[in-house]
């Protein structure tokens, strides 16, 4: 199941980095950011609960941008 959130990143380095955390959070399957539109696509793994998986990941994207929002 894919899905789309909006963000909040300030700059496209950091938006490469939200990225590659998210990638690296249990649950997550693929996930891309796009810094011009301040979304972000998640691929979650079969049976994972898309709630607590978007906990995961925006705790790890803040701890690369701690200002980052992401609308859960």
């Amino acid at each position: 199941m894919k899905q789309q959130y909006e963000i909040e990143v300030d700059c496209a380095n950091c938006a490469d980095k939200m990225e590659q955390a998210a990638n690296k959070v249990s649950g997550v399957r693929k996930a891309w950011v796009n810094f011009i539109r301040q979304t972000m696509l998640v691929e979650f793994e079969e049976g994972e609960d898309p709630r607590t998986v978007m906990r995961g990941v925006l705790k790890a994207c803040r701890r690369v941008e701690p200002g980052c929002e992401i609308a859960l």
